[in-house]
């Protein structure tokens, strides 16, 4: 049985329920032990749906899917009133909808998903957050979605879900001075744990940041380290440690019910 970590800004909302799903309760194994929901694995792809379904049973979703985009590292936001057909890719970063029963969510395996919601506009949205959609303002993207269907940003509540910790996440001085480059200001989000070593980058401090600059007034921090925590979540950048053959994706999804 899944067992999501939820953020207590989303908690009790009416007519809302979500979860940040980890690995625990899925019927996949080996390197996909657990919930593993992505389509893009080469996990066993009936574990994957029997996966996906458990999360929509979960979500007490009337569709036994869950409705994903194919995700790019991009900050393009889609609205949805229905599955996607099969063959049907859709591109984009963030997902959002007002249909009621239409259970939504985005993968991680590191990057960080940001579950929204209005609940006095009946508006739900998911956002998948690496470190480019971050920049390019994927986050600014699913908010302005939302705001199309009625919702408005100062009653929105924003969570931010487990990803990559600052401890885990060193990145090279190019993708420092990139970030530089663009805003003077982010040069707080990079730490040097070593002083001769790599600097480390805060990706869900980051994301907290652009929302909070977006006029988002109330925003969690739900981020246990999915680097960290083998045991309940997957880790693109553990499995590349490891040299891992490949690697499943946890799902963060939300839906107005």
């Amino acid at each position: 049985m899944p067992r999501p970590v939820t953020a207590i800004n989303l908690q009790g909302l009416a007519g809302i329920r979500h979860g940040f799903f980890t690995r625990e309760g899925g019927v996949s194994d080996g390197l996909y032990a657990g919930l593993n929901c992505g389509l893009g694995s080469n996990d066993v792809r009936a574990n994957v749906l029997e996966n996906r379904g458990l999360v929509a049973g979960h979500l007490s979703a009337t569709a036994t899917e869950v409705v994903t985009p194919y995700q790019v590292h991009g900050a393009v936001a889609v609205i949805v009133d229905r599955p996607f057909t099969n063959g049907e890719p859709v591109k984009a970063d963030a997902i959002v909808t007002r249909i009621p029963g239409l259970a939504i969510g985005v993968l991680t395996a590191d990057c960080t998903p940001v579950l929204f919601a209005d609940p006095g506009a009946g508006v739900v949205a998911a956002a998948h957050a690496g470190w480019k959609g971050a920049i390019c303002g994927v986050v600014e993207s699913a908010i302005k979605a939302m705001e199309t269907l009625g919702a408005s940003r100062h009653r929105i509540r924003a969570a931010v879900g487990p990803s990559i910790s600052q401890q885990a996440y060193e990145v090279g001085p190019e993708f420092e001075a990139q970030f530089l480059a663009a805003d003077r200001v982010t040069k707080v989000y990079f730490q040097k744990f070593d002083p001769a070593g790599k600097p480390h980058f805060d990706l869900p401090g980051f994301v907290q940041s652009r929302l909070a600059a977006a006029g988002i007034g109330q925003i969690e921090m739900v981020a246990p380290c999915t680097y960290g925590d083998e045991s309940k979540f997957y880790s693109f950048r553990r499995s590349q440690h490891r040299k891992e053959p490949d690697y499943g994706r946890q799902i963060s999804a939300i839906v107005v019910t």
